[in-house]
């Protein structure tokens, strides 16, 4: 009897996917370490971005026009400033914040899963589901409050493709302006410079249904469109 236990331990501690290696697969399936080579820009909503990464430091960058005056925004490791016309601008702390954190958010979900592994993300396995007809490793995505942001209460889940590990959905509950849940599912998916980008139909849900349960939502159709998340002319640079 103990020989049969003993042999069928091993099966009883690694059947479980790890929430870690599917992230790992799925971050080099969309680019891997060229995150950290290479720099982008792109346009999205009437707006300019750029994402610069060495590996140890970013510079994000949008560029505007409002009232005929050029608006530039720059968010690096340890400031942000706004120019009006090429002349810095003095910003509130409050003001600083939010445009900030609106620069970060695009940057953030254009360049998703790179940010995945970021030393304040928590993963948590949820287990295997079915989107049609394909199926997914779901996995919870939470952050630690030292160095998760303004938002680090904001909880995400990602569905990863069990066979292509392609980031193919993502949902995430929000608590500003009232709070809410989100659900995209990509599309146009293409490959520029060796990074994987891709656009997503955003989708309002009750903000009263956890994230995690809106795949079984969305599957029976009970989703409202709310937005597409188009990226535009984008090039390496």
């Amino acid at each position: 009897m103990k020989l049969i236990l003993l042999a069928c331990l091993p099966v009883v501690l690694f059947g479980q996917p790890d929430a870690q290696s599917i992230i790992d697969k799925s971050i080099k399936v969309h680019g891997g370490k060229r995150y950290l080579k290479k720099s982008f820009q792109f346009e999205f909503r009437d707006k300019s971005y750029s994402y610069e990464n060495d590996g140890n430091n970013y510079l994000y960058t949008r560029a505007f026009t409002k009232d005929d005056q050029h608006i530039e925004d720059k968010l690096s490791n340890s400031s942000f400033e706004r120019t009006i016309n090429n002349q810095p601008t003095r910003l509130s702390t409050k003001q600083s914040t939010s445009y900030s954190n609106s620069v970060n958010s695009v940057i953030y979900f254009a360049m998703l899963p790179h940010f995945l592994n970021d030393p304040a993300v928590n993963k948590k396995y949820l287990g295997k589901t079915r989107i049609k007809d394909q199926q997914y490793h779901k996995i919870q995505v939470s952050f630690d409050q030292d160095g998760g942001g303004t938002d680090h209460d904001d909880i995400y889940i990602y569905w990863i493709n069990s066979m292509s590990y392609h980031l193919d959905y993502l949902a995430y509950s929000f608590h500003v302006n009232g709070g809410g849940v989100r659900f995209r599912s990509a599309y146009n998916r293409r490959i520029i410079d060796g990074i994987t980008f891709q656009d997503y139909i955003n989708y309002k849900g009750d903000k009263n249904i956890p994230p995690e349960q809106m795949d079984e939502l969305f599957s029976q159709q009970k989703l409202k469109e709310l937005s597409r998340i188009e990226l535009k002319n984008i090039r390496s640079f």
